[in-house]
């Protein structure tokens, strides 16, 4: 969600090599592309809306209403919905500690996808307890179950580190542990997303040239895993080249 729709798709085309397309989600919606593959949805915040501009991840869900139900029976937040939107229905939530998600019943774009070559990297809950954390979402969103398609749940113990598998791909990772005492409020609970680009330094270049920042680098020598950035109005995303190793 941006302030200002054209700055943040002229931003974020130059970073990622994005193309943007309208989508059935109304005229403040765009739909972002690389390769001619869905990848993102940049919206625009309306001017009453005080919020930060950020990425958040939308989860899809067979039933919006018993979803969000759970959520509230986990205390969890719902702050929006589920309303209508477009082709579905909608909510943005807050988990236990306060990192924020939406969900989303309803059709989905042809192609859209998670963990491929073009389309977002991985996605991470950088939270403060990676157990507490997965028995919300996996109870919310039902992971781990028997339905057909389900996602998978996996711990990884060198690394106190539970993944996220779908269709024999890791898509998420739940990593705590290292949020407990954060002042600072990039710090705090919430869901990062790392994309893919086919060249770090030209991505970079290009962020810090229209006005983004490089925040921290994962790694380190000449080939660092990842880079976090942050755009010109404050929203945090990380980057990984096409090769790149994942955290998995």
């Amino acid at each position: 969600m941006a302030r200002d729709l054209r700055s943040a798709q002229e931003f974020y085309g130059a970073v990622l090599g994005w193309d943007f397309g309208t989508a059935r989600l109304g005229e403040g919606f765009s739909v972002a592309f690389r390769d001619g593959v869905p990848v993102a949805g940049l919206g625009a915040l309306p001017p009453t809306v005080a919020g930060p501009v950020a990425w958040t991840p939308y989860f899809a869900a067979d039933d919006a209403d018993g979803t969000v139900a759970r959520i509230l029976e986990r205390s969890g937040t719902v702050a929006v919905g589920p309303l209508p939107f477009g082709t579905g229905r909608a909510a943005l939530a807050a988990d236990l500690d306060g990192a924020v998600f939406g969900i989303w019943q309803g059709d989905a774009i042809p192609d859209w996808d998670m963990g491929g070559e073009a389309a977002p990297a991985w996605l991470e809950l950088r939270t403060r307890n990676a157990f507490d954390a997965a028995i919300f979402y996996g109870e919310v969103l039902e992971w781990a179950c028997d339905h057909a398609g389900c996602c998978e749940v996996a711990y990884v113990e060198e690394d106190n580190r539970i993944l996220l598998r779908h269709a024999g791909r890791t898509v998420a990772h739940l990593h705590g542990g290292t949020l407990a005492q954060a002042p600072d409020p990039h710090l705090r609970p919430r869901w990062h997303v790392t994309f893919r680009v086919p060249d770090l330094e030209t991505a970079v270049k290009a962020a810090t040239g229209l006005g983004g920042s490089t925040l921290s680098v994962t790694g380190s020598g000449p080939f660092p895993r990842e880079i976090t950035l942050r755009d010109p109005d404050g929203a945090l995303f990380g980057i990984v080249g096409p090769a790149g190793p994942g955290p998995f």
